[in-house]
């Protein structure tokens, strides 16, 4: 059969350029942990996937500062300057109605957890990929750490 028009019961349609997105890791992505480690240099300790608000599940968290990181990927989570600005092929609507429901659910979340108490970092994954440093020095900031 002829992958290139299989129809899934889904809706979406399989296409060989699509593929490479199967099986994508949703936790410690290789900018995850970049910017762990570069967090854990400053002498800096956390947890992992902690639950911070209903349904809100940070990428970890510094509970002592009650600080909780979302490292958000350019293509997932709709990134301003990486992000696809229009989506091509027979899933475009799909494509661009999941990447705004991924936008729309990061405000959600946000706010369910600022709305607990906690401060809320989000670091781009081309944030992470240029400078890991910089991405964790802004996380130190927000722990009341002063940089340098």
């Amino acid at each position: 059969m002829d992958r290139s028009v299989e129809k899934p019961a889904s809706g979406w349609v399989r296409t060989g350029k699509g593929d490479h997105l199967r099986g994508r890791r949703s936790r410690d992505t290789g900018p995850e942990v970049k910017l762990r480690q570069a967090v854990h240099r400053l002498g800096l300790r956390y947890r992992l996937q902690r639950r911070v608000a209903p349904r809100c599940t940070a990428d970890f968290v510094l509970p002592r500062h009650r600080v909780a990181v979302f490292v958000d990927g350019c293509f997932w989570h709709g990134c301003p300057v990486h992000g696809v600005v229009e989506f091509q092929g027979p899933n475009a609507k799909r494509w661009s109605d999941k990447i705004e429901a991924n936008r729309r659910r990061d405000r959600r979340n946000t706010e369910a957890c600022e709305g607990a108490g906690w401060t809320v970092i989000r670091v781009w994954e081309c944030e992470v990929r240029s400078d890991a440093e910089q991405a964790a020095l802004r996380i130190s900031v927000a722990c009341g750490r002063r940089p340098g």
